[in-house]
């Protein structure tokens, strides 16, 4: 049912950026900005979807979220399509307003699908699985893993596939490709979706969260009987008050006008409130790093000579090393129990991020602390021409320095600052290769921790907070990730790119001591028997239905 979905999704993640920095001349400029706008989309109005799909039945979210999603990304390839085919001609138009408007649109239909994207894979990946696995855990984890794989392995697939058609053709055939796949993928998962909503009763049933919110105003209304003119209770009152019907419709007004904002607030308190909180934080500290293949390491590998096909290769690479983690995964589970799982996998990912900090300090790494992180910072964003050195944010910058590894790992196009005369001189590749070699095998433990995670979310929360709770999660991850994307726009020349990794490699070591105080407060003395399977994932926290036993 995902698999699909995912790979249109995957195929658009990996190509948008690309498109982005061919369109704007080897800039990182709009790759950043699009970066920025989604994270701060899903931070501000994550709670309100995940809010959103705990109102509505499971069969219209997801039926909903996927059109518009796939709908989204068509419209934006179109758009790309026609940018690609008149942008000399756009950019005589009105003094080039017009192209530029054309990128504010990109990137809002872009955002859009993300968005849409987020609350597919809430209801689907955290509502759907659960209801489907029923009351067996061993089949939760094992499904959980299938669907980490489909989509390690769309990572794999996806930009093999897009790299190989905007090598070897054109960003525009890649751009009608993409939208031809996703119109396909939507029909074939609609009927996917209604397929397995029709064979699972289960999942017509949903416990209401709206019924519950009634009778808290009933119960608030009977206090409050004596106090009409406070705004709590015109709220609460407002469809039993039968008269002055102007003030109803002002007060109701308002109401809706705050109900975003309402929302937004008691999803945090609730996600706070939740046993697993610090499990939860331990996950969104993960997102604060430079070490992953995002859209501004992807964009700045494409800026540097790597062809769309390499750089799909280097991504096939980690996604291989995802799948281990899945496998090891399930295998950890059956061995030490759920909560464990979590500790070891972040003893794995630590022990090789510890050769992404080692290779700061090794031959060919441009680390230079003389160098201030923040020079030239207004020059780099607002300068008419792009500068060769704003292509190092976000990526490894040891790739700019070693004026040999372009042409290695490009046969095509060299870039304009690699210089043949310089090309007999390369700069050591020992610090990119233990960057590298730390990143990927790193993914290891990474996606084993990250399943734990969303299992014990799975499992310690309440049904009719699924949504909220996984949409504020969300939240969180993204307010991280925009953190990091903040920094590397802070500090985007190669000599401080030792020190992103440094911060980064932190914020990890951060992510795991709060999940290993999350452990240690469930497990308590027992937290090193790793002899048997836990007996109780979170005690004394789980709502009736939903006790969590791993």
């Amino acid at each position: 049912m995902e698999s699909p979905s995912l790979e249109g999704d995957r195929m658009w993640h990996f190509a948008v950026s690309v498109f982005l920095v061919e369109l704007y001349g080897n800039s990182l400029l709009l790759t950043a900005v699009y970066g920025l706008v989604v994270a701060g989309s899903v931070l501000l109005l994550g709670a309100i979807i995940g809010d959103w799909v705990d109102k509505n039945s499971r069969l219209k979210v997801a039926q909903t979220s996927l059109v518009v999603q796939n709908a989204s990304v068509i419209l934006c390839g179109i758009i790309l399509m026609i940018i690609f085919l008149f942008k000399t001609q756009l950019l005589t138009l009105y003094h080039g307003w017009l192209l530029t408007m054309c990128y504010i649109l990109v990137i809002t239909i872009a955002n859009i699908a993300n968005l849409a994207s987020t609350a597919t894979a809430i209801t689907i990946q955290r509502d759907w699985i659960v209801v489907v696995a029923g009351e067996d855990r061993s089949k939760l984890a094992d499904m959980n893993a299938t669907i980490r794989r489909i989509d390690q392995l769309t990572n794999i697939l996806a930009p093999m596939a897009v790299g190989q058609i905007m090598t070897f053709g054109s960003p525009m055939i890649g751009c009608g490709f993409i939208s031809g796949w996703n119109l396909m993928s939507m029909c074939v998962e609609y009927l996917l979706l209604w397929k397995v909503y029709q064979k699972t009763p289960t999942l017509a049933l949903k416990c209401s969260k709206v019924e519950e919110s009634e009778l808290k105003q009933l119960n608030i209304k009977k206090e409050n009987d004596m106090k009409p003119a406070e705004g709590v209770q015109l709220i609460v009152e407002k469809d039993v008050t039968g008269f002055e019907p102007q003030q109803e419709k002002e007060v109701g007004c308002a109401a809706r006008i705050a109900e975003p904002f309402i929302t937004f607030r008691d999803g945090w308190v609730a996600y706070y409130n939740q046993p697993v909180f610090l499990a939860g934080m331990g996950l969104a500290f993960l997102y604060m790093t430079v070490l992953g293949f995002d859209c501004i390491t992807t964009g700045y590998a494409y800026t540097q000579g790597l062809s769309g096909s390499v750089l799909s290769l280097l991504m096939g690479a980690s996604a291989i090393t995802g799948i281990m983690g899945t496998v090891a995964f399930t295998w950890l589970r059956r061995k030490c129990g759920l909560i464990r799982t979590g500790l070891i996998s972040g003893v794995a990912q630590l022990s090789c991020l510890v050769l992404c900090a080692i290779s700061v300090f090794m031959p060919g790494s441009p680390l230079d602390l003389t160098v201030s992180p923040f020079a030239d910072i207004s020059a780099r964003l607002f300068e008419n021409e792009p500068l060769p050195t704003i292509a190092s944010p976000g990526g490894e910058p040891e790739v700019a320095f070693a004026t040999g590894m372009p042409n290695l790992l490009n046969g095509s196009t060299t870039p304009a600052y690699a210089d043949p005369e310089m090309s007999p001189e390369p700069v050591p590749l020992i610090s990119v290769s233990l960057l590298f070699a730390g990143v990927i095998a790193a993914r290891v433990g990474l996606w084993s921790f990250d399943l734990t995670v969303t299992q014990l979310l799975q499992e310690n929360v309440a049904e009719s907070e699924r949504g909220i709770i996984n949409g504020v999660q969300n939240s969180m991850n993204y307010l991280l990730d925009l953190l990091h994307f903040i920094m590397v726009i802070l500090a985007p020349n190669p000599e401080a790119f030792g020190l992103l990794v440094l911060i980064s490699v932190s914020f990890v070591a951060m992510g795991h001591i709060m999940y290993f105080r999350f452990a240690q407060k469930s497990l308590g003395k027992q937290i090193f028997a790793c002899c048997t399977p836990d007996p109780k994932a979170v005690s004394d926290s789980s709502l009736p239905g939903n006790t969590s036993t791993v």
